[in-house]
């Protein structure tokens, strides 16, 4: 897929995306906000009452779904160990407090993405991100390679070898995905910082 970002010259970005490329990112962001979740349970009117945002609480412990768990990570201990009692508990406050603005942010990039596919009509076309909106593109195109490469259960060391493989492997079209957003989010910085 060919569709990149490239710097304009009043500093900002623009892409170019077939109807298949628009289709395809609009659907992965559409996943993303399902699986992000509509936003705090129990806290009624937190979503559209900026008040009752405010005294919105999170949740104390770390999601249970590993695209969630990475997307949202424990802000104290080490990846992957366990953490003495010290560690859980600072991790479950810090988590109570910042996770619901680190949600809405997430969907909110999510959408702004979402939106600005739907201008685009069904034929495709060109999309010019603001300076304003180019870093909220990054982070929503960050949270999708991040939770593919989770799916996929992509390392380091093994990234390699996504190119290599064979089309009748069942991974393909994600991997497909999570190269092509590797590479827009790659261009988008470019574009970016000139």
């Amino acid at each position: 897929m060919a569709g990149l970002f490239e710097r304009t010259p009043d500093g900002s970005a623009a892409i170019a995306l077939e109807e298949v490329e628009a289709a395809i990112l609009r659907s992965l962001e559409v996943q993303m906000l399902e699986l992000i979740g509509p936003g705090p349970a129990g806290a009624p009117g937190a979503e559209t009452d900026p008040l009752a945002a405010l005294f919105t609480e999170g949740p104390t412990e770390a999601p249970a779904d590993p695209a969630l768990a990475r997307l949202f990570p424990n802000a104290y201990g080490e990846p992957g160990t366990a953490a003495d009692p010290g560690t859980k508990a600072a991790a479950g406050e810090f988590r109570r407090y910042t996770e619901p603005d680190l949600r809405h942010r997430k969907r909110e990039d999510a959408l702004l993405v979402i939106r600005s596919l739907d201008t685009l009509g069904g034929d495709g076309g060109v999309l010019r991100p603001g300076p304003e909106e180019c870093p909220r593109w990054l982070g929503a195109l960050n949270d999708l390679r991040l939770t593919l490469g989770v799916r996929l259960e992509v390392t380091e060391e093994d990234e390699q070898g996504l190119y290599d493989l064979p089309d009748s492997d069942e991974r393909k079209p994600l991997v497909m995905a999570y190269l092509w957003l590797g590479a827009m989010q790659e261009s988008l910085l470019e574009a970016m910082t000139g």
